[in-house]
C-alpha cells in the first residue's frame, strides 16, 4: 500500500483516490524522521497483519487470529489472541487494517498456473 503510493509520489504520477497507503518519501529523504505508523501486510483477500515495535496482530479471512508480544516472545511461540485481556489491544491494532479488500483479480501467483474458480485474493503483497 505504501510502496505504490511512494512510487506514484516520487514519479510525479497522480494518486488514485482509492489508495489507502501513506508515502514513505519522508523516510527516504530522512531515515531518522518520526514515524508513528505500524507495518501492514496483506496476503490475498482479508488476510492482514499489523506489526508495531512491540506487537504483531494477524487476522485471517476465516476469522482466525494471532497476537504476539515481541518484547516477551520475539519468536512468536505464544499466541495471545484468545486471551480476553487483549481484546481492546486487538481492536486498536485492527484499525490499521485496509478497508478495501478486492477479490482476486485473476492468476494464481504461480508461473503458468490458473486461478481457482471463486478463489480469494487481491491486495497480494501489500505493505505499508
Amino acid at each position: 500500500m505504501g510502496i505504490y503510493t511512494t512510487l506514484c509520489e516520487l514519479g510525479g504520477v497522480p494518486l488514485p483516490p482509492h489508495l489507502e497507503g501513506v508515502s514513505y518519501r519522508a523516510l527516504l529523504e530522512n531515515p531518522g524522521a518520526a514515524w508513528d505508523r505500524p507495518a501492514i501486510c496483506t496476503y490475498m483477500q482479508n488476510n492482514h497483519t499489523v506489526r508495531t515495535e512491540r506487537w504483531r496482530y494477524i487476522r485471517y479471512n476465516d476469522g482466525g487470529e494471532e497476537l504476539y508480544d515481541h518484547d516477551a516472545d520475539p519468536l512468536e511461540w505464544k499466541n495471545l489472541a484468545k486471551d480476553s485481556q487483549y481484546t481492546a489491544l486487538k481492536q486498536d491494532l485492527a484499525k490499521w487494517f485496509p478497508t478495501v479488500n478486492l477479490p482476486n483479480q485473476g492468476g494464481s501467483g504461480k508461473k503458468g498456473g490458473k486461478a481457482k474458480k471463486g478463489g480469494g485474493g487481491g491486495n497480494e503483497g501489500n505493505e505499508e
